[in-house]
C-alpha cells in the first residue's frame, strides 16, 4: 500500500504539473508493464526512464532535456527535492515488477485522468524566458 506521504506528494507534486500527455504516458506503461519504465535511475538510456522522466518528457518546459529530464522536472517544475521524493523512493524500493504498486499508481492516475474529464488541456510553458533558460543545461 501507498504510504500516506507517497499519495500526498502525489497530490500536492505530481498531479498538479503532469500534463495530460504525461499522465496518459504514465497510466500506458504501468497498464503495459512497459519495459521502458525503468526503477532504480531516472534515465538508462533514451527511452528508457524512471517515472519522472516520462513526466519530465511530456512536460513543455523539459521535454528538450535526456539524461537529466526526470531530475530537473521533480526539481523545477514539481518542487521536490529528486533525492529524497517518496514516490520515486517507493517506486525504487518496491520496482516496476511490483503488480501492486503498478496498480495502486494506477489508480491515482486513472482518477485523476477523469478528473480532467472535459477540461483537458496541456500545461503550457512558462513565459518567463529565464525560468527556461536555466532549465536548458
Amino acid at each position: 500500500m501507498l504510504s500516506h506521504e507517497c499519495l500526498d506528494e502525489l497530490r500536492s507534486s505530481w498531479l498538479p504539473n503532469l500534463t495530460d500527455a504525461g499522465l496518459d504516458r504514465l497510466i500506458d506503461m504501468l497498464e503495459k508493464s512497459s519495459p521502458l519504465l525503468i526503477h532504480g535511475c531516472f534515465t538508462r538510456s533514451v527511452p528508457m526512464g524512471c517515472l519522472a522522466t516520462h513526466a519530465a518528457w511530456n512536460h513543455p518546459r523539459t521535454g528538450h532535456l535526456t539524461l537529466d529530464a526526470g531530475i530537473t522536472w521533480l526539481n523545477r517544475v514539481a518542487g521536490l527535492n529528486p533525492a529524497t521524493s517518496h514516490v520515486i523512493r517507493e517506486w525504487d524500493r518496491r520496482g516496476a515488477s511490483d503488480f501492486g504498486l503498478r496498480a495502486e499508481l494506477l489508480e491515482v492516475f486513472r482518477a485523476e485522468r477523469a478528473k480532467r474529464g472535459s477540461r483537458r488541456q496541456p500545461c503550457e510553458a512558462s513565459s518567463d524566458s529565464n525560468e527556461l533558460a536555466e532549465l536548458q543545461v
